[in-house]
């Protein structure tokens, strides 16, 4: 069996999209009884030793906390850490690696917005990740990619050789995202100050990417009209979105938005399986994990029919395009029939459990195993 160094010091103290991605993946690699090891943030020392008990984690140097630290240690620390721990094959999950690893790198790549959707990112951003993107593509051994939308995209804008990719869908967590008992429901929206009320969801970054304000002004002109509105949540973390805050302001004073900030994961399943509608309108995603982790805790999903996000959703979830006017037709349309919300519910948790941190941790052995091979 090929033992295998995951990187994990890129996850973010937030455990956002990357964290739940790293998090899930080598709980299941552990689960998989594969020979693993695995470097992170020393704050993740214990986190790791108890999803995955019989890796050996190796905690990284303080000062990888700061990313300019984390990318410049990246250079030579990983392989210092690939001899200590005798790892056949280094796992580089974020878009970047180690150029002089001393033994094949495997690197996942998410999206390629970075190149198809480059005024939606911050220009320094969108200039090193696709610098990262280019870099990895042409030295890695094996390119990892969440769905086949992202793998036909790097064919598509970067010209990517095809043989060298691999996809491999995010799972989710059946015992984190569940379909919420009443009590869940009832914490979140009394923490929320909405006991009682309705209210339509949204989870993530509030990035460009992710269109928020656009739902803002969808959103108002779908409940406007209605005798009880149901709320706005958009909850994730504040991102640089400039557009947001003039959009909240201009929502009429009748109706309420709630802007918690990030969430317990405790609370998630209450939040998500306790919206009348979870709104997904991205404009693209590499795989789209929040609509998935909706789906698994029993809402239903109103998203778009870009990139990945059919292939995540199926016929489980609702689309609409990414304009205002859409949006409020088809948010609308929902909220006005209960029927289909319901049946989209228990659809799109029907569909949840096909994507497991199982299978994908199969994939990724995979990988791992043709990467190998190419060394010898």
């Amino acid at each position: 069996m090929t033992r295998v160094l995951v990187d994990a010091t890129a996850v973010p103290a937030d455990r956002g999209g990357v964290g739940r991605y790293v998090d899930g993946l080598v709980t299941a690699l552990g689960k998989a009884d594969a020979d693993l090891a695995l470097v992170c943030q020393r704050s993740d020392t214990e986190r790791y030793g108890k999803l995955a008990p019989q890796a050996q984690v190796v905690p990284a140097p303080a000062a990888v906390s700061h990313r300019p630290a984390r990318l410049a240690w990246e250079q030579t620390g990983i392989a210092e850490v690939a001899d200590l721990v005798g790892a056949q094959v280094v796992h580089s999950p974020h878009y970047t690696m180690p150029l002089r690893a001393g033994r094949p790198v495997v690197v996942t790549i998410h999206d390629l917005t970075f190149f198809t959707e480059p005024s939606m990112h911050i220009a320094v951003k969108g200039t090193f990740y696709r610098s990262a993107t280019r870099t990895s593509l042409r030295r890695a051994t094996r390119v990892i990619v969440p769905s086949k939308a992202t793998r036909d995209e790097m064919i598509r804008v970067l010209d990517a050789d095809a043989t060298r990719i691999d996809v491999a869908y995010h799972g989710v967590d059946q015992e984190l995202f569940h379909i919420p008992t009443d009590e869940e429901r009832d914490r979140v929206c009394n923490r929320l100050g909405l006991a009682g009320g309705e209210y339509v969801a949204f989870l993530g970054t509030l990035e460009p990417r992710k269109n928020v304000p656009a739902l803002i002004r969808a959103w108002v002109q779908a409940v406007q009209h209605l005798d009880e509105p149901p709320a706005l949540v958009l909850a994730g973390g504040t991102g640089w979105d400039l557009e947001v805050d003039a959009a909240v302001a201009a929502v009429p004073e009748e109706l309420t938005v709630v802007r918690p900030g990030y969430l317990r994961f405790a609370d998630l399943p209450g939040f998500l399986g306790g919206a009348v509608v979870v709104a997904y309108p991205s404009f693209g995603e590499g795989f789209g994990l929040p609509v998935l982790e909706a789906m698994a805790c029993g809402a239903p999903v109103l998203t778009t029919p870009r990139l990945s996000l059919p292939e995540v959703g199926g016929d489980a979830v609702a689309y609409t395009q990414p304009d205002a006017g859409s949006i409020a037709r088809d948010l609308g349309a929902l909220l006005a029939d209960p029927q289909r919300r319901a049946m989209l519910g228990a659809a799109g948790h029907a569909r949840s459990l096909e994507f497991t941190w199982a299978a994908s941790a199969e994939a990724h052995l995979a990988s791992y195993e043709l990467a190998a091979r190419a060394a010898s």
